[in-house]
C-alpha cells in the first residue's frame, strides 16, 4: 500500500512510550482505523518511573507492520516552545493533523506534608502549560477535510486525592480547559472532549492495589490500556462529529 496515495488523517498522541500505557494502545487503535500516527515520548521521565529501554522504537515497528505511516519525537513537554516543535515536526513529516490527544502527564506523589512550589511547578509545566498551547496551537494550524478532534486525558480528581494533591488539580483545570476549548473550537469543526479511564492497568499498580480493585469492581476488573484506547478510537471518529465538551467518566462503574 502506498501511503501517500490517498488523505489520510494523522493523529497526535503524546506520551506514548510505554508498551502497555493508555498512548500506545491508543496509537494502535488508530494505526488499525487507517491513521497515521505521530507520538511523542520522554526517555528521562519514564527511566525514573516503570518504561523500559526499546519501547518506542518497538511501539512505531509495531505501527508501520499495520500499514500506516508513524513518526515519533522525544520531547519534553515541560519546555514552553514543545508545541510548536511538535506541530513544525508532525507538519513537517506527516502533513496537517486531524487529531490530537492529549495523553503526556507528569504524576508525583505529595500530600499536604510534602506539596511545594517545585512540586506545583512540574505538575503544571506539562499537565496544563503542555497540554494548553499544544492545544490552541493544533487548532491555530487546523486545516483539514475531515473534522478536527481534541481528547483529553484526566484522572479521578472529583473524587479524593489526598497523596496527590498537585496531580489531581493539574487534571482538574484540564476538565474546565476542555469545557470552554470546545465552545471556542465548535465553529471550526473541532471538537473537544475529555475521558477519565478509571484505575487502568498500565504497570504502576502494586499487586496488592490490583486485588483490592478487583475486589470492589463492579465489573470484576479492573480497566486496561484498550478500554481507553476503544473510546478515544469513537471520539475522533467521523460518528463523534456531534459530541464536544463532554467529560467522560469511563470506569467500568467505579
Amino acid at each position: 500500500m502506498d501511503p501517500n496515495s490517498t488523505p489520510r488523517r494523522i493523529a497526535i498522541v503524546t506520551g506514548a512510550s510505554r508498551a502497555h500505557g493508555i498512548g500506545a494502545a491508543v496509537c494502535k487503535a488508530l494505526a488499525a482505523e487507517g491513521t497515521d500516527i505521530f507520538f511523542t515520548y520522554w526517555t528521562a521521565f519514564d527511566r525514573n518511573t516503570y518504561g523500559t529501554a526499546g519501547e518506542p522504537e518497538a511501539l512505531q515497528e509495531a505501527i508501520w507492520k499495520t500499514g500506516v505511516r508513524c513518526v515519533r519525537m522525544e520531547v519534553d513537554q515541560a519546555q514552553p516552545e514543545a508545541a510548536t516543535q511538535i506541530m513544525d515536526f508532525v507538519e513537517d513529516q506527516l502533513g496537517s493533523p486531524t487529531i490530537l490527544v492529549n495523553n503526556a502527564a507528569y504524576s508525583a506523589r505529595d500530600g499536604y506534608e510534602e506539596l511545594d512550589a517545585a512540586i506545583l511547578d512540574a505538575h503544571y509545566a506539562v499537565n496544563i502549560r503542555g497540554t494548553l498551547l499544544l492545544s490552541v496551537e493544533f487548532a491555530r494550524r487546523f486545516q483539514s477535510t475531515f473534522n478536527g478532534h481534541i481528547v483529553n486525558l484526566i484522572s479521578g480528581q472529583a473524587q479524593p486525592m489526598p497523596d496527590e494533591l498537585a496531580y489531581g488539580a493539574s487534571k482538574g483545570a484540564i476538565e474546565a480547559f476542555t469545557i470552554s476549548l470546545a465552545a471556542a473550537l465548535a465553529p471550526k469543526s473541532i471538537t473537544v472532549n475529555a475521558i477519565d479511564p478509571g484505575p487502568t492497568d498500565t504497570g504502576w499498580m502494586t499487586k496488592e492495589l490490583k486485588r483490592h480493585l478487583n475486589q470492589i469492581a463492579p465489573q470484576g476488573r479492573i480497566g486496561q490500556p484498550e478500554d481507553a484506547a476503544r473510546l478515544i478510537t469513537f471520539l475522533t471518529s467521523e460518528n463523534s462529529n456531534w459530541i464536544t465538551g463532554q467529560i467522560i467518566h469511563s470506569r467500568g462503574g467505579m
